[in-house]
């Protein structure tokens, strides 16, 4: 019996109030019957929308309830009768059922209409977290899975997978420490957010300011200026980036730039930078508690590289063959400074503003006339084509399930060869009071085989703030938020093409640099002109998509002074990696938009540069990078679609043919 079969087999196995008019009684029968007629099964679909606040309080009981009495189970397990039946299956089994119930619980604080219930699942949230830490820290239960880990029952790879998860989990956790050294690791980290929570709210202080003439703001748009505060004849300048930036980027003044730049780099003094050279020496004292040289190797451990070392050696082979485009862009960008200001001097002030400026001379592109070419439901519509042309599958909305608001589309996802159900997506796009600010993907539920044998299949939530529509019309789209939105939907094609047994592998669930790859190789779709033309039409006549020219502007601005672009990200994450590997290393938020680009590009440049809408290439894709979720090491995954390891040169190549 092949491992898999095993797997599967062992999993099995394991066991009104009163209205006072005729017309609000009308609606409420109205409503009444709406919500009776979407309440319908789903095949494959378990998670639970529109809970009331009391509901999501009591779900967040019972969840708790059911993980402490499934954990006191195994604890309870003779070290010496441990079996993959009474340890491993039991806690697979309980993270397949919990997993929709909790994001029932939580999710609803991002988008649900109820101000009462978005504060009751905020107050969920809490709890559950707070439980689940202290579950990761179980040493009852850690012992137990280690005993199991240590008996040799064989079971399938991606079984084998899942136990080595959770012992990470666990000792990552503190789990194998002795309660002295338990107690002083909850020290620490509290200690760590505390400090972490204050760097961050200085610099994100929003009260400091600078006061400007408007000769010294000489160059920016009339409509920015009158935002200003103005004060006794000058304006107000806020040191936040919805001022400074604007102003790096179109202030003609150079002494203005570099007055603004040092500001808001200073933001926080003396006592950040204290509090900063706290942290290093914290954190570092956490990761040796538990076992890591540095906090480096700690903090990269569950990513891709595994090892500091490795990040360090990608960087440096990066930085080095970059080199010499970089000091090409750089002198054409200096020598545009002394032409317009006289001056050989450039400093960092300065690239943003002449960044622009060669941008202009160089870029034919109007963003204002390319925002009148994506109308919102063109470029959804023309987007969930595309998706389904490239990766073989149907899409089908489902017009009367149930969802949270009237805005709100639901879809089934099938495979279009077979007819399978892979599973659904929401899609709640259009901006309202209380929602979520920003565009993002969120798993409702995860794929996976239950004990039953039945298999519940992956749901997707989208949420983004688009405007909604004006008299009639649709609304449009800057080109940044089409590329957003189309970089999340990736997400959801990610999620739902999954196929691992276990609901911990699932596409949303994978190590961060690693679950971002596919939808950094898609965003490429968006710059290349038959794919561009599939999602835009000229809001007045549709049928006018956007030319041939302006996608190709659209490309070359995006690739325009890359080796800089990149030269800066570096830098930033060699200072990290130097500062806090001596004393200890967190360079997980810098680096995990850098590594992935590399092997995404790879990807791109290798198997779709050529032909974008190759449906066998897309298929390839979905069914060996995108359907074993986190169930293999995901450096295997990508050398074992593209037959040799990833290339950095390809990424490189593909970034910077385009440039200057």
């Amino acid at each position: 019996m092949s491992p898999r079969r095993r797997e599967r087999r062992v999993i099995a196995a394991a066991g009104a109030a009163a209205l006072v008019a005729v017309g609000l009684n009308l609606a409420f029968s109205a409503v009444a019957a709406h919500r009776r007629r979407k309440r319908r099964e789903l095949p494959g679909f378990t998670a639970q929308v529109n809970l009331s606040a009391a509901d999501i309080k009591r779900l967040a009981d019972r969840i708790i309830a059911k993980s402490k009495e499934t954990y006191d189970a195994v604890a309870a397990v003779p070290l010496d009768k441990v079996s993959f039946s009474n340890v491993i299956a039991p806690l697979a089994e309980l993270d397949a059922q919990q997993f929709p119930l909790v994001q029932a619980c939580v999710l609803p604080r991002m988008f649900a209409p109820s101000d009462d219930v978005r504060r009751a699942s905020a107050e969920a949230e809490k709890r559950l977290d707070s439980h689940f830490q202290q579950r990761r820290q179980r040493e009852d239960v850690y012992r137990v899975i280690k005993a199991f880990t240590q008996k040799g029952e064989r079971i399938g790879l991606e079984a084998t997978r899942f136990v080595q998860c959770m012992v990470r989990e666990f000792e990552r956790n503190g789990a194998k420490l002795i309660q002295s050294k338990k107690t002083e690791m909850e020290k620490l980290k509290s200690h760590i957010d505390d400090l972490s929570l204050k760097y961050i709210q200085s610099l994100n202080d929003s009260t400091k300011f600078l006061l400007l003439s408007e000769e010294e703001l000489a160059g920016m748009p009339l409509e920015f200026l009158k935002e200003l505060e103005n004060t006794d004849g000058k304006r107000k300048v806020l040191l936040t980036s919805y001022h400074v930036t604007p102003i790096l980027e179109h202030c003609k003044v150079g002494s203005t730039r570099k007055l603004i730049a040092v500001a808001y780099g200073q933001k926080g003094g003396k006592e950040n930078i204290a509090i900063l050279e706290k942290l290093v020496q914290l954190r570092h004292r956490l990761a040796r508690l538990l076992g890591y040289p540095n906090y480096a190797d700690y903090a990269i451990e569950p990513r891709m590289p595994r090892t500091s070392r490795k990040v360090l050696e990608f960087l440096e082979e990066m930085s080095e063959q970059l080199n010499d485009l970089a000091n090409r862009e750089l002198n054409i960008l200096k020598d545009l400074k002394m032409k317009e200001e006289s001056d050989a001097q450039f400093g960092v002030e300065d690239l943003l503003y002449y960044m622009k400026r060669a941008e202009e001379l160089k870029v034919d592109l109007d963003i204002g006339e390319i925002k009148q070419y994506f109308p919102v439901d063109l470029v959804i519509s023309g987007m969930l084509k595309m998706f389904q042309d490239l990766f073989a599958l149907r899409f089908e909305e489902i017009k009367d399930a149930e969802t949270w608001h009237d805005t709100v589309r639901f879809f089934s996802v099938w495979d279009a060869s077979s007819s399978d159900l892979l599973g659904y997506f929401f899609l709640d796009i259009f901006s309202r009071e209380g929602k979520y600010a920003h565009t993002c993907v969120m798993a409702l539920q995860n794929g996976c085989l239950c004990s039953n044998g039945t298999r519940k299949v992956p749901v997707a939530v989208l949420l983004s703030q688009c405007p909604k529509e004006f008299d009639g019309n649709s609304s449009l789209l800057r080109f940044p938020e089409v590329v957003r939105i189309f970089h999340e939907f990736s997400h959801v094609v990610h999620h739902i093409s999954n196929r691992a047994n276990f609901s911990r592998f699932s596409g949303l669930q994978l190590e961060g640099d690693f679950a971002e790859i596919p939808s950094l190789l898609l965003e490429n779709w968006c710059y290349e002109s038959i794919s561009l033309k599939m999602m835009s039409g000229f809001h007045q006549d549709i049928t006018k998509s956007i030319t041939s020219e302006a996608c190709q502007s659209l490309k070359r601005r995006r690739d325009m002074f890359a080796g800089l672009k990149l030269k800066q990200e570096i830098l930033l994450c060699l200072v990290d990696q130097i500062i806090h590997t001596s004393e200890n290393v967190d360079i997980d938020d810098l680096i995990k938009d850098l590594h992935p680009k590399a092997f995404a590009a790879d990807l791109f440049a290798s198997k779709f540069k050529d032909d974008l809408l190759n449906q066998h290439a897309g298929l390839r894709f979905r069914n060996k990078v995108l359907a074993p979720g986190g169930s293999k090491n995901p450096l295997d995954v990508i050398s074992d679609y593209l037959g040799r390891e990833p290339s950095l040169q390809a990424f490189i190549q593909s970034r910077t043919m385009n440039s200057l």
